[in-house]
C-alpha cells in the first residue's frame, strides 16, 4: 500500500509539472481547455492504469440479473441542467431495485446541496474548479487542482466500490471519471446539449458509453460509444403530464391563460426586465395569469411590478414544484438549456425560447434551433428582445389557441420520455458485459 501511494504521489508531481507546462506553452486557450490537462499526461495515466489491478467488488459479481442492487456514483452537476437529468437516472436505478445505493459527487454548491437533499440523495464534495472563461491565472490554479481532486476521487471510489460511474458533465465530473478509468470501473457519461460540452468532449475518450440527448450529436462523438437516448426528465414531471389542470387553481384564476416564465435555476435578468416593461401595455390583462421564476436578485422587483399593474401572478425566486407549474402552463417563456428543452418536449408544451447568448459555444441556440425550424417552438434572440415583442407574442398565443395547440403537438414529437429507462437498461447491460 505504501509503495502504491508513493507511486501515485510521484505521478501526481509529474501531472502537476505537465499541467503547468501545457498552460504556459499553449496560450491557455483551446489547447489547455481541450486537453483539460489530460493529453499531456495520457501516457502517465495509461501507465498507472495498466499497472493497477481491478478494484475488488466492482462489476465482478456473478450476479448479473437485470434488476440486481447496484452501487452507482453520479459525477458532476453544478447547475440544474446537469443535475436534474442525473436525478432522473438515479431514480430510475432506485425504481429497479430499492436496495441500490447512489451517491452524487460534485463541488457541493448551494444548489446541489438543496436539490439533492430534497431528492433524498447523498452528496460528497471534492475540491475542483472550472477552467473555461476564468482568466489565465485562475485557469492555472484550476488545472493544478485536478491531480489532487483525482486522487481524492480515487480514494472515494475505492471506499465506495461502485459498479458504475456516471458522468453528468460540468468540470466536477472530470476527476471522478478519470479516477474511475484508472481503477477500471465501468463509465457512462451523459451529454445534455446538442454540442458536447468541454468536459464531456474530454471524458468521451475514457467512457464506455456516451448517452446523447440530440440525434445530431452522434456525428461529433465516437459512433461505437454514442447512444441516442434523449435527455432524462424527472418522473414527477412525466406523471403530472396526463393529469388535468387543477380545478381549484382554475377557479381562482377564472380560466385565465397561464404563462410560465423560467430563466433557469438562477433566473434571467434580461427576461425579467422585458416582462416588467411589458406589463404596462398588456391588452386584456385580466385574461392572463403569470407564474414567474425570477431568481433571487430580481424577485422583489418582479413581484412588485405584477402587483402594481394589477396583473394576476405568482412570482418567486425558485419553484420546487415544477411538475405542477408545467402542468398548469399554457405557454412557456424560457431559456433553451438542454434540460428545459427536454422537459418541454417530453410534456408537449408550447414554448418561446430566449437562448442565453453567452452559453458556451452558443449551445442554447443550437438546442432550440431544430424545434423552431419545425414550428415546434419559437425563438427570440436576446438582442432582439424587448417589451413590445414579448407582449405581442403572449397576446398572440392567448388569442390563437389553434396555433398554441399546433406548436405543442409538434414539440411532443421531439420528446423522449423513456430516456431514463433506456439509459438504465443499457447501464445494466454494460455492467453485465464488463463483469
Amino acid at each position: 500500500m505504501q509503495a502504491h501511494s508513493s507511486q501515485l504521489l510521484a505521478h501526481r508531481n509529474k501531472m502537476i509539472k505537465s499541467f503547468g507546462l501545457s498552460a504556459i506553452s499553449h496560450e491557455l486557450s483551446a489547447m489547455m481547455i481541450k486537453s483539460f490537462g489530460l493529453s499531456a499526461i495520457s501516457y502517465e495515466l495509461s501507465a498507472i492504469r495498466q499497472s493497477d489491478t481491478p478494484t475488488e467488488g466492482i462489476a465482478n459479481s456473478a450476479e448479473n440479473s437485470v434488476n440486481r442492487a447496484l452501487r452507482i456514483i453520479m459525477a458532476g452537476g453544478g447547475t440544474g441542467g446537469h443535475l436534474f437529468p442525473g436525478i432522473a437516472i438515479a431514480r430510475e436505478f432506485m425504481a429497479r431495485n430499492s436496495a441500490s445505493r447512489i451517491i452524487f459527487v460534485s463541488s457541493g454548491n448551494r444548489l446541489e446541496k438543496a436539490v439533492l437533499s430534497k431528492a433524498g440523495f447523498e452528496l460528497r464534495s471534492i475540491q475542483v474548479a472550472g477552467i473555461k472563461g476564468r482568466g489565465i491565472w485562475n485557469q492555472i490554479k484550476s488545472v493544478l487542482k485536478i491531480p489532487g481532486a483525482t486522487l481524492a476521487a480515487m480514494g472515494l471510489l475505492k471506499k465506495f466500490s461502485p459498479d458504475l460511474t456516471v458522468g453528468l458533465g460540468s468540470y466536477s465530473a472530470g476527476p471522478v471519471v478519470i479516477g474511475a478509468w484508472l481503477m477500471r470501473i465501468p463509465i457512462a457519461i451523459h451529454e445534455q446539449n446538442i454540442l458536447p460540452g468541454i468536459t464531456n468532449r474530454i471524458l468521451a475518450r475514457f467512457a464506455d458509453r456516451i448517452y446523447i440527448s440530440f440525434e445530431n450529436t452522434q456525428s461529433r462523438l465516437n459512433p461505437q460509444k454514442a447512444y441516442w437516448t434523449g435527455n432524462p426528465v424527472r418522473q414527477e414531471l412525466l406523471e403530472s403530464a396526463g393529469r388535468p389542470k387543477d380545478g381549484a387553481a382554475q377557479d381562482i384564476r377564472q380560466s385565465r391563460f397561464t404563462v410560465l416564465i423560467i430563466g433557469g435555476s438562477q433566473g434571467a435578468h434580461r427576461i425579467n426586465m422585458a416582462m416588467i416593461e411589458a406589463l404596462d401595455h398588456l391588452q386584456n390583462a385580466e385574461r392572463l395569469h403569470f407564474v414567474h421564476q425570477t431568481g433571487e436578485t430580481d424577485e422583489a422587483a418582479v413581484s412588485n411590478a405584477y402587483r402594481e399593474n394589477n396583473v394576476s401572478a405568482k412570482a418567486q425566486s425558485f419553484f420546487d414544484d415544477m411538475a405542477e407549474q408545467y402542468r398548469q402552463a399554457d405557454l412557456i417563456i424560457c431559456r433553451a438549456g438542454a434540460t428545459t428543452v427536454a422537459e418541454i418536449t417530453a410534456l408537449g408544451k408550447a414554448a418561446i425560447f430566449i437562448p442565453f447568448p453567452y452559453a458556451a459555444d452558443n449551445h442554447q441556440m443550437l438546442n432550440a434551433a431544430d424545434l423552431a425550424n419545425d414550428g415546434a417552438a419559437e425563438i427570440i434572440v436576446e438582442k432582439e428582445l424587448n417589451s413590445k415583442l414579448l407582449r405581442e407574442k403572449i397576446e398572440h398565443y392567448r388569442d390563437h389557441p389553434e396555433a398554441l395547440e399546433d406548436m405543442a403537438a409538434r414539440a411532443r414529437r421531439y420528446g423522449k420520455p423513456e430516456a431514463a429507462k433506456n439509459i438504465v437498461d443499457d447501464c445494466y447491460k454494460l455492467i453485465s458485459d464488463k463483469g
